[in-house]
């Protein structure tokens, strides 16, 4: 499986570490916004090929399938553009920042019928897939998720504290990560309501956010979004049941009372990002739908538009 990696910044490599564990799986091209960058990153990870142009990366007929890491306002024309070029892509989270993006990139995967994933990592984290096992096996129901996503960026800063060259969003990044899982663990969603604190004066995005989801289930979900938290950082989940609370902090797992779970079982790797992609890979060589294709994960991204409505 031949792979082009477009956005090689914090989460880009990220992404190539966990695909050099994956059998089978080469790195062809890497692109970046900066050409030193690229070629930095693919010497790194053995690419034979780097440079600034997607549709370079696209036109080589060396290359499969396209991991998209790059700014949120491009990945739902860049996905496009990978699928029109017959390539497989997976599209980090969020797909795109607007509902009309969205349906145009399932469009597209219907259209031609390539394997088209997007980044919603928390389906792979093995935390939560322990919890998902559970609700399967009927041996849990989640009856509440508490949930609080919070960072400190008041400028515009990737995960290494490197500048970044557009704007993140609490709404249509962060909020989906919990909008999809919630659906995953507990029901499609029938509610939702938001309200948003002040807009930064330079970033113009809200800097806090608060979100109530409804299941047709008849469970509930609190989030809790802030970009002004200056403490631990992250996203913590609860989740209250009808059995028992886990709390759940990315790949690890907790109990109500913190009493660790042995999640090492779980699946083959304790990484959820290698997780995803080696969902993705093995999506294509089996021809088959991958857990969060993009069909999977669309009625997030209705209740993203839904709720920015309501501001």
């Amino acid at each position: 499986m031949r792979i082009a990696l477009a956005g090689a910044g914090a989460f880009g490599e990220k992404h190539l570490d966990g695909l050099k564990l994956i059998d089978g799986v080469e790195i062809v091209s890497v692109i970046s916004r900066r050409a030193e960058q690229a070629a930095e990153v693919a010497t790194k990870y053995g690419a034979k090929h780097w440079g600034t142009e997607l549709d370079k990366a696209l036109a080589r007929d060396d290359v499969d399938a396209v991991i998209l890491c790059t700014p949120t306002q491009m990945h739902a024309a860049q996905a496009i553009a990978c699928m029109d070029a017959g390539k497989h892509v997976q599209v980090e989270i969020p797909l795109a920042d607007s509902w009309a993006d969205s349906e145009a990139v399932l469009k597209k995967q219907q259209e031609t019928g390539l394997v088209c994933m997007v980044g919603h990592t928390r389906r792979f984290n093995p935390s939560h897939q322990y919890v998902h096992n559970k609700i399967r096996a009927g041996e849990f129901n989640v009856q509440q998720m508490d949930v609080q996503t919070y960072f400190f960026r008041r400028k515009n800063m990737n995960a290494k504290g490197e500048p970044r060259s557009w704007t993140d969003h609490l709404l249509w990044h962060h909020a989906a990560h919990t909008v999809d899982l919630f659906a995953y663990q507990a029901g499609p969603i029938v509610k939702a309501n938001a309200i948003e604190g002040p807009h930064h004066p330079e970033l113009g995005i809200a800097m806090d956010m608060s979100i109530q989801l409804k299941a047709e289930s008849g469970a509930i979900c609190t989030l809790s979004l802030s970009f002004n938290n200056d403490g631990p950082l992250g996203t913590f989940f609860r989740y209250i049941g009808d059995t028992g609370t886990y709390i759940a902090r990315y790949d690890d797992l907790v109990d109500g009372k913190e009493e660790p779970i042995d999640v090492s079982k779980v699946a083959v790797s304790m990484n959820g990002i290698e997780l995803q992609d080696r969902e993705f890979i093995a999506a294509i060589r089996e021809g088959r739908e991958p857990n969060a294709s993009v069909a999977q994960v669309l009625p997030c991204y209705k209740v993203l538009n839904d709720l920015e409505l309501q501001f």
